[in-house]
This record gives C-alpha cells, sequence and structure tokens, in this order.
C-alpha cells in the first residue's frame, strides 16, 4: 500500500527528474546552436577564396562566434614576400590591425624550459613570451594555434581571452587542434590564390611588376591622391645604351642586366612604392606621397645605385659599366577636376619628355619635368 509520504516523494523525485531533463534539454540545445555556429564559421573560412575575405573571417567573425576579446593573425614572413603581395594588389594591411608579420618563429618553452614542438597548440595564462602575437590588448587566458602545413610554419592564430580558466594547460586541444588544421589550409589556399594573381601583373623576366600593373595602380594612386589632396610622383627610367648591350653580347647577357638593374631600383624604394617594366629596357616607378623634392632624391639614388658597379656577364672579363637616365614628374597634389586617367597620362608623358631631355643632355642623369 503507498502511503501519502511515499507519494509525495515519487512528486518531488519525478519533479527533480524533469527539472534535471529539462536543463539537459536546454543544454542540449544550446550545444547544438554552438556546433551550427562553428560548424558555419568553418564554411566560411572554407569558402573564402580571397585573402581580405579570410583575414576578415579570422579577426572579425571568430571572437563573437567564440565568445572571445581578440582574435590576431601572425604570419611568418621574413622576406616580406606575403606583404609585397598584398601590397600590389591593393591590399591594406592597416585595414587589419591584428594582423601581424613576423621575421622568426617564436619559442615556446614548457615548464621545465624545453622547447615545445612546433605543430603543438599552446594553452594558458598571458605571459610576456605572448607580447607579440596581442600587441593592442592583453587578454588574461590565450591559445595560441600554430598553422603547419607540409611541416612548415605560415604563423599563428592566437585566441585572448578576459576569462582566466578560459585556456587552461589541462584543457583537451583536439577542437583546438582542429581549428587550427583548417585555418592553415584555408590560408596556405588563400596565399597561393594571391600569388596566382601575382603572377598575372609580374614581368616573368625581372620579377617586378608588369606594365598592366603599374598603369592600373597609377589610375588608382591618382584618384586617391585627388580625393586626399596628396602628392604623387613618378620616374621614367631607360637604361643608356641598351641595344649594344644586345648587339655585343647577346640576349641572354641583356636580359641579366634588366634582371640586375631591376633589383638595383628596387633595392631604393619603400614598401608602399610600385616598379613596373614597362617595355624593353624601360621601367617606371611609382612614388607615393612624394613630393618634386622626394622624387628627385630617390631618382639619383637608383642612378647612382645602377651605375655604382658593373654588372658581370657572360662573355666578358670585366664587369659591363651599366648606367640609366631618368625623366621625374609629379603631381602636388593631382588636379581634381580633370579625370584620373587623363592626369595618369599626362604625368607619364611629363615624365616621358624629361627622360628623353636626360638623353639628349648626355644620359648617366636625371631631369624633372617642369
Amino acid at each position: 500500500m503507498t502511503t501519502a509520504v511515499d507519494t509525495d516523494t515519487l512528486m518531488a523525485e519525478n519533479q527533480q527528474l524533469r527539472a534535471e531533463l529539462q536543463d539537459l534539454l536546454q543544454q542540449a540545445h544550446i550545444n547544438q546552436s554552438i556546433i551550427e555556429r562553428h560548424q558555419a564559421f568553418d564554411l566560411k573560412l572554407i569558402g573564402a577564396s580571397e585573402f581580405r575575405e579570410l583575414i576578415d573571417a579570422m579577426l572579425s567573425t571568430m571572437p563573437g562566434v567564440f565568445n572571445l576579446e581578440t582574435v590576431t593573425l601572425s604570419l611568418i614572413d621574413d622576406d616580406y614576400a606575403i606583404q609585397r603581395i598584398l601590397r600590389d594588389l591593393q591590399i591594406g594591411v592597416s585595414e587589419f590591425p591584428n594582423l601581424l608579420f613576423l621575421k622568426h618563429p617564436i619559442v615556446f618553452p614548457d615548464e621545465d624550459g624545453r622547447a615545445l614542438a612546433q605543430e603543438k597548440p599552446r594553452l594558458g595564462e598571458f605571459t610576456a613570451l605572448h607580447r607579440p602575437l596581442f600587441p593592442t590588448y592583453q587578454p588574461t587566458s590565450v591559445a595560441v594555434l600554430p598553422l603547419v602545413r607540409q611541416h612548415r610554419l605560415l604563423g599563428y592564430l592566437a585566441l585572448g581571452s578576459a576569462y582566466q580558466e578560459r585556456f587552461t594547460r589541462a584543457l583537451a586541444t583536439d577542437f583546438i587542434q582542429r581549428l587550427a588544421t583548417v585555418a592553415a589550409i584555408c590560408l596556405e589556399n588563400v596565399i597561393n590564390n594571391e600569388r596566382l594573381k601575382h603572377i598575372g601583373l609580374t614581368d616573368p623576366l625581372t620579377g617586378v611588376n608588369n606594365r598592366r600593373y603599374i598603369e592600373q595602380r597609377m589610375h588608382e594612386e591618382v584618384a586617391r591622391g585627388q580625393r586626399e589632396r596628396s602628392a604623387l610622383s613618378c620616374l621614367f627610367i631607360d637604361i643608356d645604351h641598351f641595344k649594344r648591350v644586345n648587339d655585343q653580347f647577346g640576349h641572354q647577357s641583356g636580359d641579366d642586366v634588366l634582371r640586375e638593374v631591376a633589383a638595383r631600383i628596387k633595392k631604393e624604394l619603400r614598401l608602399s612604392d610600385a616598379l613596373g617594366r614597362f617595355g624593353g629596357e624601360e621601367f617606371v616607378v611609382l612614388l607615393t606621397h612624394a613630393t618634386r623634392e622626394d622624387a628627385a632624391r630617390i631618382a639619383e639614388r637608383i642612378r647612382a645605385g645602377i651605375a655604382s658597379r658593373g654588372i658581370m656577364i657572360e662573355g666578358s672579363r670585366d664587369a659591363l659599366k651599366i648606367t640609366a637616365s631618368i625623366g621625374a614628374a609629379s603631381l602636388m597634389p593631382p588636379e581634381r577636376i580633370r579625370p584620373a586617367e587623363e592626369v595618369k597620362q599626362a604625368m607619364l608623358k611629363a615624365a616621358d619628355q624629361a627622360l628623353y631631355q636626360a638623353k639628349e643632355a648626355g644620359r648617366n642623369r636625371v631631369v624633372q619635368a617642369p
């Protein structure tokens, strides 16, 4: 016979079970929502075909999806190759304050002072070692995900939280490791895609930009200068007596001279400037935010750099003396009332005419357009 006490106990237990079941269902819904958000984020990463799209997903979308205070991406770029590609493709790194570039990998030691494996995620409290990865915000706990492809370290995806217990050394890293793998694959994919685009804008002989790129970039910079009222300059550079090199030593030697001259010009430029082979032995340099005085100084440096030492070529026992003539033109700033394309063509024509005057005056000199 069931007593009133037994009935009350059963009802209480039943209510307790219902409450626990409700909590489990609620947590299941929360977990399902989290899984769906994570899956949607994975698809966003995988679907990114351009660098800007992928970086925006990592640095802007990811903090909200994973409830983080900050996310940074640090790329190993010891020779500035990635930064040059982004610059040439008009992707401004200033758009992404949390996109960082490192010349060397960071060595993370374990508790015994030994270096951790390169591919292992590092979780724990924020320390001074993490500062290069979080230059603008100091989180309390961090997860550093090495992005590795084919045993090559591409960089680090660094997650930062204000909650001390968010990332601890005891936390399982399966999910984080999977995220790092997906991010590394996507990063390698978009960098390769951007490199393919870059190849289409590059002169295959010298490795500098081609005429198509330099004309397109010049149009964009003229338009920018018109909006921002900033100075812009260009240099037209022609190798002196280049035909003699081809006639006397052959076209292979001529190619060697072109490559070396391009390298010497590039050495004197800033990261924001652009160098393009315009055709034959002619090069054009676009100098952003450069006044007439800046253009004269840089042009003279380029001229001196080309003439400073000879170039060794096959078929000659002595280094071949090479010089170049340079015409410079400046817009301070570009006229607003004329179309950007018209202003660009006028600047190129002025630099070309100044180059002609440099040739007529004896070569191996810089002449500025009035």
